[in-house]
């Protein structure tokens, strides 16, 4: 079996059964990923000046944003192949800064950056920002800046749902485990000796990790428990083991050197913690898995 790109609608009927919503919910009606909440709208802010940032006057000048995103994890940040709309909690906050820095979501152009090339994409100025599962680590602050975080999540293990020989990260030896080169979590998997060295197997999407799950080429996989709920929900052939075993904390990416428009943005996502607008976003999409929503605390690196 192949585990299928879904159709952003087929998506949401998915998620909503997992979370016990009702078909006909005002969110179903919308299009909305989720348990029958609807997305909330943003404020479009009016005369926003960010001194001193270079990314900022490069968006002014070119009259829109380009946002680095993932395109293959439900719930988080999915394209629809058939519409080449993006949707899922991470592009909804990709979304909410776009409108506390004055665009709307017809000035956004979304680029897929996978995992690996993520530092090279900002540094390049191929994207203004970046949001897409993008933990924070003192590595990755050498080479670009991060705002928030906006969500924390932790590693888990998604295997398959007859498989009751993994139970957490301590009975991994002698087990192929897949997860996304260049990913914090397959680098844990290796630096823990969590299974052998030649058992462990890497690709540039998740996508490709759950299609080897699937076909028994590889009996786990790990990344953020966020991402696995998603694949759970999209099929009961599929468990997340629910032991997290680190805490991973998601920032947007952004220059190494512009802080004054990481400051910017932390101050966005700060009201949008504050006022219910973050809970409303969570609800509406990763909410649909079931998963209770933890608010982050913006750190301010």
């Amino acid at each position: 079996m192949k585990i299928r790109t879904l159709a952003a609608g087929l998506l949401v009927g998915v998620l909503a059964l997992t979370a016990c919503g009702k078909q006909g919910s005002p969110a179903d009606e919308a299009g909305l990923p989720g348990g029958g909440t609807q997305l909330p709208t943003y404020t479009l802010a009016q005369n926003v000046d960010v001194p001193g940032s270079a990314t900022f006057a490069r968006i002014n000048s070119k009259g829109g944003l380009t946002i680095g995103v993932k395109d293959d994890q439900p719930g988080l940040g999915q394209k629809d192949p058939t519409t080449g709309k993006y949707t899922g909690f991470d592009i909804e906050i990709a979304k909410l800064v776009a409108a506390g820095l004055g665009y709307d979501e017809s000035k956004i152009a979304y680029k897929t950056v996978d995992s690996g090339a993520r530092e090279t994409a900002i540094a390049n100025g191929d994207v203004d920002y970046y949001v897409g599962t993008y933990t924070i680590n003192d590595k990755r602050k050498q080479q670009v800046s991060f705002a928030g975080p906006y969500f924390q999540a932790g590693q888990d293990l998604l295997v398959r749902t007859d498989d009751n020989s993994i139970t957490g990260p301590d009975t991994l030896k002698g087990k192929k485990v897949c997860s996304v080169t260049g990913s914090t979590p397959i680098q844990r998997v290796r630096d823990q000796g969590l299974t052998e060295p030649a058992n462990i197997v890497e690709f540039q999407k998740y996508s490709q990790c759950v299609d080897k799950l699937a076909t028994r080429d590889v009996d786990a996989v790990t990344t953020d428990d966020a991402i696995l709920k998603g694949y759970a929900a999209q099929d009961n052939s599929f468990k997340v083991v629910g032991k997290p075993f680190s805490q991973e904390p998601y920032g947007i990416g952004l220059s190494k050197d512009d802080s004054a428009l990481r400051n910017k943005i932390d101050d966005i996502l700060q009201t949008a913690l504050d006022d219910g607008t973050w809970k409303k976003i969570y609800d509406a999409t990763l909410g649909g898995s079931g998963s209770p929503a933890t608010k982050p605390i913006i750190q301010r690196y």
